[in-house]
């Protein structure tokens, strides 16, 4: 268990940054540190007035706004479970979400809430608006009243007056459960990580160590904060270290993105692959190809000229004022990573996984070594089951302060993770060297990346695809980072029905319409591909996924 304590730092935190900026909307409205304060006071009048004990459950739906930032932290600070959900599940899932892990209030969007079923979620007793903290529904008696009450009464206790002195949040232990984060929506599928208050420290005290902010910086939030990787660093580590963290709040193509960057000019940038990655391909790469600088690159002291442009402007295009750009969440392109190593941009890879809240590993762009994902970080330690792990493929197993307590009601899934020493399988295949950096190789799972590094579990999608019409099988791969699926038709049932072979094509289209619209929009299908032949099958009956990528 670390010293530092989770709700200590930030208590401390907004003691200590008052007055400053803390939380803005881009191009909206900015909270100090201090107001924030003062709503966390407010929220957490209201759940001690809806008899919200310790360890309930609270869930939050909705894009990443200030809002949504003053609600966890409300959450966290009263004691109570967070459980972030990602705004692109489907409301069947979001309502196995809440159900399965007894949430007692929701935080959601209003336009999001039209679409949810409160019958469908029996356990719920509340739910909040996030834009105004407005009730929308409840159970709890004289719920309306209570809430008008606490708009009035949350200050009594500081006789009208919070302020940076007397601002004080309860001791909370860092064994406490702190958040339950569901890496899939779908009955049968739904693992919630549980993450303990320490996880959370563990990878906050060691972004202050190895990050460089400090009090004053900027931030842009561009990732779903509802995932692991967007909370702790582009939210809580920030936080916790007195910044002025920006939300974006919108759908992140480049170009929203670059926008934002080009007015917030933050201080350190955390992103995935896919925002460089488009960036060399449609911009970079079709630059050098062009005539005449691919002609000029051919003289090596025009090229050196060149390169260095292309850095300065790449850098200026995401602000200029970073110290380090830090990639996670997906592999890196080799072809981008070879370029931006040879230009020096200040780039780093690191490694994660929620069930460590995220990081497992990371080293600062100076002496990031190709291909890694960095060293483990400091309050983790590593081994590779493998007979040499410096040359021979082994999965990675991971133990320490990060690793989660376990799957919330999955004791079985849990002890298949967590083995009985405490090392969490990481379910990646992984190399390292004499220097203790980490060579990821590929996935023992069968797990695919989303463009924004979300996980995608093809059973999932391959389950609901079996239940559309003429579909006997089916199996989700990645190609050219999209998802195809690949299915064998249901040929007797196509007989039976005299369906024509021309209209198969179209049937299979109405198909993927189908199946899009009960899918997160990382998740989608983009084409279906008819397979004409049964799977290959191992002696279980299990597809032998390896013969279709």
């Amino acid at each position: 268990m670390l010293k530092e304590n989770f709700v200590g730092m930030i208590e401390n935190s907004i003691k200590q940054n008052w007055d400053l900026p803390g939380l803005s909307n881009f191009n909206g409205k900015t909270l100090t540190y201090g107001e924030i304060a003062d709503r966390i006071t407010f929220l957490h009048e209201l759940f001690k007035n809806l008899n919200i004990k310790p360890g309930d459950k609270i869930a939050l739906l909705g894009k990443n706004s200030a809002n949504w930032g003053v609600a966890y932290l409300a959450t966290v600070t009263y004691g109570a479970v967070v459980v972030p959900i990602l705004t692109d599940f489907h409301a069947n899932d979001i309502h196995h979400i809440v159900n399965h892990s007894d949430a007692k209030i929701l935080f959601v969007m209003e336009n999001t809430f039209t679409e949810l079923d409160t019958v469908k979620m029996k356990k719920l007793n509340t739910i909040l608006a996030i834009e105004n903290y407005e009730l929308l529904f409840s159970r709890a008696n004289k719920a309306k009243e209570k809430l008008a009450n606490c708009k009035n009464s949350y200050l009594e206790k500081y006789q009208g007056d919070l302020n940076s002195k007397n601002f004080k949040c309860k001791e909370i232990s860092n064994g406490s459960l702190e958040g339950i984060v569901y890496t899939s929506g779908t009955t049968g599928f739904s693992k919630g990580v549980m993450l303990t208050h320490n996880n959370l420290a563990a990878n906050i005290v060691f972004a202050k160590e190895h990050m460089g902010l400090v009090a004053g910086d900027t931030i842009l939030s561009f990732l779903p904060v509802a995932h692991s990787f967007g909370c702790a660093f582009e939210f809580l580590f920030p936080f916790c270290t007195g910044c002025h963290i920006t939300f974006l709040g919108r759908i992140p193509s480049p170009t929203i993105i670059l926008k934002a960057f080009g007015k917030i000019k933050p201080n350190l940038i955390l992103s995935v692959p896919l925002v460089l990655e488009k960036i060399y391909n449609n911009k970079i790469k079709r630059a050098m190809d062009s005539f005449p600088t691919n002609m000029l690159l051919k003289t090596p002291l025009i090229k050196k000229l060149i390169h260095k442009k292309i850095r300065n402007k790449l850098v200026d295009s995401f602000g200029g004022e970073f110290n380090e750009f830090v990639i996670g969440g997906a592999p890196l392109n080799d072809a981008v990573e070879d370029f931006l190593k040879t230009i020096k941009f200040p780039f780093t890879i690191g490694y994660g996984m929620t069930e460590c809240a995220p990081l497992i590993s990371y080293i600062n762009w100076k002496d990031h070594k190709k291909n890694s994902v960095g060293i483990s970080v400091d309050t983790l330690e590593y081994k590779i089951d493998s007979t040499d792990p410096y040359n021979v493929v082994g999965e990675l197993l991971v133990k320490g302060e990060n690793v989660m307590t376990g799957y919330y009601k999955q004791e079985k899934i849990t002890a298949e993770t967590i083995d009985e020493n405490g090392w969490l399988h990481t379910g990646d295949l992984a190399l390292t060297d004499n220097d203790g950096f980490i060579y990821i190789k590929g996935r023992k799972k069968t797990m695919l990346l989303g463009p924004s590094g979300q996980n995608i579990y093809p059973e999932e999608i391959e389950a609901k695809l079996s239940n559309l019409n003429y579909i006997e099988e089916a199996i989700v791969v990645k190609r050219e980072e999209k998802l195809v699926a690949l299915v064998y038709p249901d040929y007797d049932r196509l007989d039976l029905k005299k369906v024509e072979e021309n209209d198969l094509e179209k049937i299979m289209k109405k198909n993927r319409d189908k199946i899009n619209k009960l899918l997160p929009a990382f998740s989608k299908i983009s084409k279906i591909q008819i397979y004409p032949e049964e799977f290959e099958k191992t002696p279980k009956k299990s597809i032998k996924r390896y013969m279709y990528k």
